[in-house]
């Protein structure tokens, strides 16, 4: 894989996209941070992924453009934009038998032609996208004898292979466990850090995205509700707005970074008579050994429990 990026000019402009008639993103503008981590976070069904297929050229807009240098993406050849975005889509789909090792290879795809044909590169790309992704002992075995977590780093290692100066992965961290979740994140953070990708990402998590991104993107309704950066945007009152859910922002213990805590019905409540006459939700050593709750939180209870990621 080549060295130090280009960097990339990538931005929405009144952007509009549908499904058979049912609009998804409504006049939405968006500026992409050149040489940055973006994380995409929101509800479930607000169109983190519907914009991410549009900015990839995946979907064309019902109105609006995505630009890329300068020039509307859908004015440009496929093979084109392949050549300088990469996507991981949500839920991809391997032909069947087809081995690791294929698959990984055809990320090379964009970079092929009558004049361009496969060298020793491409072989050297592919094998250090398989040893990046820890799939390289895969190579020689067929995608769907797979686990759901080994699949999706197949997936991520034939992204890598693309590429691309900008990287665009919708849900990277899906079926992983937490180990090969914080890989991931760290493999694509290397790539920014040490190569200058810029990379857009879709996360559930909004406490990884904090801690992983440099730049967020709350969306709500289709639109985007908040940008900046994790310590300027995520606020109690916008996790309220976006999420529907009631929370504490606190420092994260490792990195800084905000850290948000959500409060469900059955968290948060002080003791004294009507916390004591409340049937017990846990007992024993374990629920012993929990951490208290904080000095302060309030006694408020929300109408949801809901867990510390977005849709």
């Amino acid at each position: 894989m080549s060295g130090r990026r280009p960097e990339h000019e990538l931005r929405a402009e009144a952007l509009s996209l549908a499904y058979d008639g049912d609009l998804v993103v409504r006049d939405l503008a968006l500026e992409v941070p050149a040489g940055a981590v973006t994380a995409i976070v929101g509800a479930n069904g607000c169109g983190k992924s519907t914009l991410l297929r549009g900015l990839a050229r995946l979907l064309r807009p019902r109105s609006g453009l995505v630009v890329l240098d300068g020039r509307a993406v859908h004015e440009r050849p496929a093979k084109e934009v392949a050549r300088t975005i990469g996507i991981l889509p949500q839920s991809a789909t391997a032909p069947e038998g087809i081995t690791v090792a294929d698959l990984v290879g055809r990320g090379r795809y964009p970079h092929q032609g009558w004049f361009r044909q496969w060298t020793s590169t491409d072989d050297a790309v592919v094998r250090a996208a398989l040893e990046a992704t820890s799939t390289l002992e895969l190579a020689p075995r067929r995608v769907e004898e797979l686990s759901g977590g080994q699949r999706q780093r197949v997936w991520i290692a034939m992204a890598l292979a693309q590429d691309p100066d900008v990287l665009l992965l919708d849900e990277p961290t899906t079926f992983l466990d937490v180990a090969h979740q914080i890989d991931v994140l760290d493999l694509l953070l290397e790539q920014n850090r040490d190569r200058g990708t810029t990379v857009v990402m879709v996360l559930h998590d909004l406490n990884m995205a904090a801690r992983y991104a440099d730049h967020l993107v709350v969306m709500a309704d289709g639109q985007v509700v908040a940008t900046g950066a994790p310590a300027e945007v995520l606020t109690a009152e916008l996790v309220g707005r976006a999420f529907g859910v009631e929370a504490r922002i606190l420092p994260d213990p490792v990195c800084g970074s905000p850290m948000v805590v959500p409060i469900g019905r059955f968290h948060g409540v002080q003791p004294g008579p009507a916390a004591a006459s409340r049937p017990a939700v846990a007992s024993g050593p374990a629920a012993a050994s929990r951490p208290a709750v904080a000095p302060g939180a309030t006694a408020t209870p929300s109408s949801t429990a809901t867990p510390a990621h977005a849709g």
